[in-house]
Order: C-alpha cells, then structure tokens, then sequence
C-alpha cells in the first residue's frame, strides 16, 4: 500500500491523517509549527483551535448536529476529542481547547502507522498520494505552491478572534447564569444592558479604532463570523439582533428581558476563563479594553486574550475538485479543510474524514467513494465541487445544503421543525447503510 502524505496538522489533517491509518495506510503528517509559527497560533500541538471554543449546536434536529452525528458513527477522532473533553455550553458542543489539542495529539504521535513531521512543507510531489489540509493560515511558500496546482489565484476572506477574560474578575451581580430558553440549564454567564448602557456601549464600539487590514486588498468578511464593529456599522440596533440579542434570557434582578445582552461561554474544564460568544473584532487591545469594560459585569475584567484577527485563505474549489476531494487534473492530491471552501471546524472535520477515507482506499487500489447524498457530508462534498464558482464563498451546514425532502414528505410534515427532524432521520438512516457498505469494501480490499 501506497504511503499518504497529509499536510497540516489542523482539524482536518489529524482527521485526515487518523482515518486514512486506521484505514491500514501509512501516513507522514506534516505539521510546520513549531518550526515557523502563524499569526493566530500559540503552542505547538496538533488541532488547536484558535478561535471559539464552540462546535457549534448539537441540538438533535439541526444540520450541525447531524453532521457531527455522521462523524461520531465514522469513528472520527476529532469528535471522540470533543466528547472527552465538553464544557458546559447550553445545547451547543464546546471544548477545553488545551485539553482538546493535547488529546488529539497523544493519539496521533501514538499511532504506529503515522509518522509526525515537524517542518514545513512547500511542495506536492506527483507521485505520491497527498492531502492538503493547510488551513486558512498556510505559509507563503505552500500557498504558491496551491496557486501552481489549482492554476488560479486564491480567495480569501478575513476572519477573526473573539476575546476571552478571567472568570474570577467577572461581577457575578451584576452577571447570571442562564441559557436561552433554559437549554442546558445555566451554563452561560449573561452580562445584560438597559438601554442606557447599550446606547454607551454601541456609540464607543463604533467609534473605536480598529487594527489597519492589508493595503491594496478588497476586505471581505465572511457574513457567519463578522466583527461586532463591522455589525454595529450596519445600524444601532443590529447588534441587539445578532450577538447581543436577549431573547430567551431573563434577568433576575429585574424578571424580565434585558434591552441587550452579552453571553460569557466557558472556555476550559476547570472554569477559569469564559470566551465573549460572538464577539470577534480587530480593534486594537487599548480600545478593547476600553470599550469592553462598558460591558455591565466586566468593568474590572482581566483579558486572557484580545480579539485579533487574521487572512483566511481558499481554493476556487468547484473548478478543481470532485465529490471524492481529489483534485480532477490530479487524482492524487485532495483538499480537506477551510482551504477547501468549508467553513467552521466541525465540517473542516469531515471534509478531512472523507479524504482520509479515499486516499487510503487510493493507496490500496480501491476505487473510490462519494458521501451519500442525503447526508451532511455529502451535502459539503457536493458544494465544494459543484457549487457556482463565480461568487464561491465558504459555508458553514445548514439545512439548505442538504437535499429537499421529496414532495409527499413535505406535504406530511408541515412545520420547519418537523421537516427538519424528517431530513436528520432520512440521512442518518442513509449514512448507516453507506458506512457499513464502505467498511465492508474496505475489509474486502
């Protein structure tokens, strides 16, 4: 059997390279850091994550769920990570991120059948079986390097990072716990706002001086992970309906909603640190400071880390790729991960899961496999290499990727929810049945 390289040690290379081993091949997995660092990372371990802690809603019914739901019966090892080391989060699945990234790498420098190499990687050979997972961060060299294999300039859009603080200098009266609608209890601090505070809060915010961007490039956010700045600049009162929204949430002082609120997640197993859920900007960390202390509860909070923010790099990927993630032109090199066009960690995951699977069944002489329509891996698989490519954008799961369910369904099941929880249903019952016909090839091969 054929070795696989897999390059990057993110989410999706440890996936990659975790399921293309089990699978029986031989993997060397590059991962450049700590050899040359990138602007967002901090340690040097295998999947860290950089930004929140949350992987998204894993609330039965809802796209995110059901494509973590199809990872988990895929055996990934990224979601047997998440399911060790899960901090509170209401109905969504967040993680101790250090504990996450030091599990994650245990297992990988574990396995005998994966070699971990700590350099950087700038060239893909031909002849040799290759995922590029890269991420959004990868270095110049390897970046010129996609530009050469995929013959077309990159895309990119800026993301960034929200900030976290110290729990003990969090002001618990002013601060309650609560989750919206009572979902997971009280697992988030809420800081809330009358009015007043708010209009004080929103004119500093839009005043406050933000971080200068590369010169000579179109800023382009991507709409799911916008700056607060940048959705404050839209109107006064877009926050109170974006990240700052109260609905579902009750103050207790007062019995009622609050005007605005802002949600405190627990960041880590040991309940030190909580991240501002949604609250990812480029301000400079004076005006940071400044302008977040105006934030009822955190007037004496201690930052741990300031929102930064960083270039995300991608492929024009439907021009390049087939449903398999291998390069059309170039059979033995996949994509997997944001640099692929998906957006979000836990499909960044799965994107990795399915070229892991099929480079180790390339490297066995096996043919080829596609995700199965109905599911959510097949649905990203399907965008990343059919969606229109003259406005590509990266994309998180939602319902409206997935497959529509056939007429007479939609005229059983009325309600959103109830189509919904039908789609989840149909496409696990589908993804079942194609695992257990994929893994039946592979003992076969």
């Amino acid at each position: 059997m054929d070795e696989v390289v897999v390059i990057g040690g993110g989410l999706a290379g440890v996936e990659a390279a975790w399921q293309a081993a089990e699978a029986g091949a031989r993997v060397r997995l590059y991962e450049m850091r700590p050899v040359r660092q990138t602007p967002a990372h901090r340690t040097d371990r295998l999947a860290e994550i950089v930004c929140s802690n949350s992987l998204k809603s894993d609330e039965q019914g809802t796209a995110p769920y059901l494509l973590k739901e199809e990872l988990r019966r895929g055996a990934s090892l990224v979601m047997e990570a998440a399911g060790r080391t899960r901090v509170p989060a209401g109905a969504a699945l967040a993680v101790d991120r250090h504990r996450f990234a030091e599990i994650i790498t245990g297992r990988i420098e574990a396995h005998p059948l994966i070699t971990l190499v700590r350099e950087e990687a700038t060239t893909v050979k031909d002849d040799e079986i290759t995922i590029i997972c890269a991420g959004p961060l990868c270095s110049d060299a390897l970046a010129a390097e996609i530009a050469r294999l995929t013959g077309d300039e990159h895309l990119y859009f800026y993301d960034a990072i929200a900030p976290i603080v110290a729990a003990d200098s969090v002001d618990r009266s002013k601060a309650f716990r609560a989750a919206r609608y009572g979902k997971g209890g009280d697992d988030y601090l809420n800081c809330p706002f009358n009015e007043e505070e708010y209009q004080r809060f929103y004119e500093a915010l839009v005043e406050a001086r933000s971080v200068p961007l590369h010169r000579f490039e179109e800023t382009r956010w991507f709409e799911a992970c916008l700056p607060i700045e940048e959705i404050a600049r839209r109107g006064r009162d877009t926050l109170r309906f974006g990240p700052m929204k109260p609905v579902g949430l009750v103050d207790p002082r007062t019995g009622r909603e609050p005007y605005a609120a802002v949600q405190l997640r627990q960041e880590n197993l040991m309940a030190d640190a909580y991240n501002l859920v949604g609250f990812q900007n480029h301000l400079r960390f004076g005006e940071q400071q400044r302008v977040l202390r105006l934030i009822p509860g955190l007037e004496n909070a201690e930052f741990l880390q300031y929102g930064q923010i960083h270039r995300n790099t991608y492929i024009r990927a439907p021009r390049v790729l087939a449903g398999t993630m291998q390069m059309r032109l170039r059979p033995r090199t996949f994509f997997a991960g944001q640099i692929s066009g998906v957006e979000g960690y836990v499909e960044s995951v799965a994107t990795g899961w399915l070229a892991g699977v099929n480079a180790a069944r390339l490297a066995a002489g096996a043919s080829l496999v596609e995700a199965p329509p109905k599911s959510a891996v097949g649905a990203l698989a399907r965008y990343v290499s059919s969606a229109e490519t003259k406005n590509y954008q990266p994309v998180n799961i939602t319902f409206a990727l997935l497959e529509p369910l056939a007429e007479d369904e939609r005229r059983r099941f009325r309600r959103k929810r109830e189509r919904h929880q039908r789609q989840v249903e149909l496409a696990l019952k589908e993804w079942d049945s194609w695992l257990q016909s994929v893994r039946t090839l592979a003992r076969r091969a």
